[in-house]
């Protein structure tokens, strides 16, 4: 079957999107694979799935799967993708679009300089939801990873992430110690992993090794987490919006605290329109 896509990338975080509402599709993981391999197919970190809703309050339903053909619970550069892609196409013609993931609701929200603002939902920083191990909630856990203790921060955007605090986070060991804490006993279902430099109060440097795709040029949620973490510890300010920067570019982060949704705002780009057979 022929099976046409948009390729779309959100600050060289990149997606084959598919409009999964007027062409009939359920892929397997072997042929997510295939899409997102940039040798024999496609090529992406992500594949994105736009499906009819199946919660009333919802306008579509928002589907992603790795390069390695697992699905997950939320990619926020995709979702931003996800908003460009459904107004793009003309399959809605909402600027503010209510959205269901894996990980529940979230609201996307076309700005008029061609940004989207993501509603990402309050953060959850209780363990068990995200999960991982720990005897109870703290701003900072000890991690032993192979007999050297990092400090890290938990936290769940609707996928879970592991946040460390660098000095210099171009030198940071992200292809060697990030597949580690992925694949760490005490993160079941595995784990983002986010490479933190605070450069002030309102601005810090990330690097993003995910779970299931390795490092990217960006991750959304990724950043969401970062800042979390850096309020909770007190290094960042919850008064100001947070820049962060990434190798393929710059999000803002808003977040008041405790029992507040998070906003994330960034730029979405279309690359071009293909059709691959499967």
């Amino acid at each position: 079957m022929n099976i046409h896509f948009s390729k779309m990338h959100g600050l060289g975080n990149d997606f084959v999107v598919i409009d999964a509402i007027n062409q009939a599709l359920e892929l397997s993981p072997e042929q997510v694979r295939f899409i997102a391999d940039r040798r024999f197919g496609v090529g992406c970190d992500q594949l994105l799935l736009v499906e009819r809703p199946q919660m009333a309050a919802a306008e579509f339903r928002y589907r992603i799967f790795n390069a390695d053909g697992g699905e997950v619970e939320q990619c926020g550069n995709g979702a931003r993708c996800f908003a460009r892609f459904v107004v793009d196409r003309g399959l809605t013609t909402s600027r503010r679009i209510p959205v269901e993931t894996a990980a529940g609701m979230i609201v996307l929200e076309l700005e008029d300089n061609q940004q989207v603002t993501v509603n990402m939902g309050v953060p959850v920083l209780e363990p068990a939801r995200l999960p991982f191990e720990a005897a109870e909630q703290a701003a900072a856990y000890a991690l032993d990873v192979e007999g050297q203790v990092y400090s890290i921060a938990a936290v769940s955007m609707g996928n879970p992430h592991a946040v460390l605090r660098v000095d210099d986070v171009d030198q940071a060991p992200v292809e060697v110690l990030g597949p580690k804490i992925e694949r760490h006993p005490r993160f079941p279902s595995r784990v983002n992993v986010g490479f933190m430099q605070i450069v002030q109060e309102d601005a810090i440097k990330l690097r993003v090794y995910e779970r299931g795709a390795g490092e990217t040029l960006a991750c959304g949620t990724g950043a969401c987490a970062a800042v979390v973490a850096g309020q909770v510890q007190g290094w960042l300010d919850k008064d100001k919006a947070t820049k962060v920067s990434l190798p393929g570019g710059e999000l803002v982060i808003r977040w008041q605290g405790k029992n507040s949704p998070l906003y994330m705002t960034g730029p979405a780009t279309h690359v071009f329109e293909g059709q691959i057979e499967l």
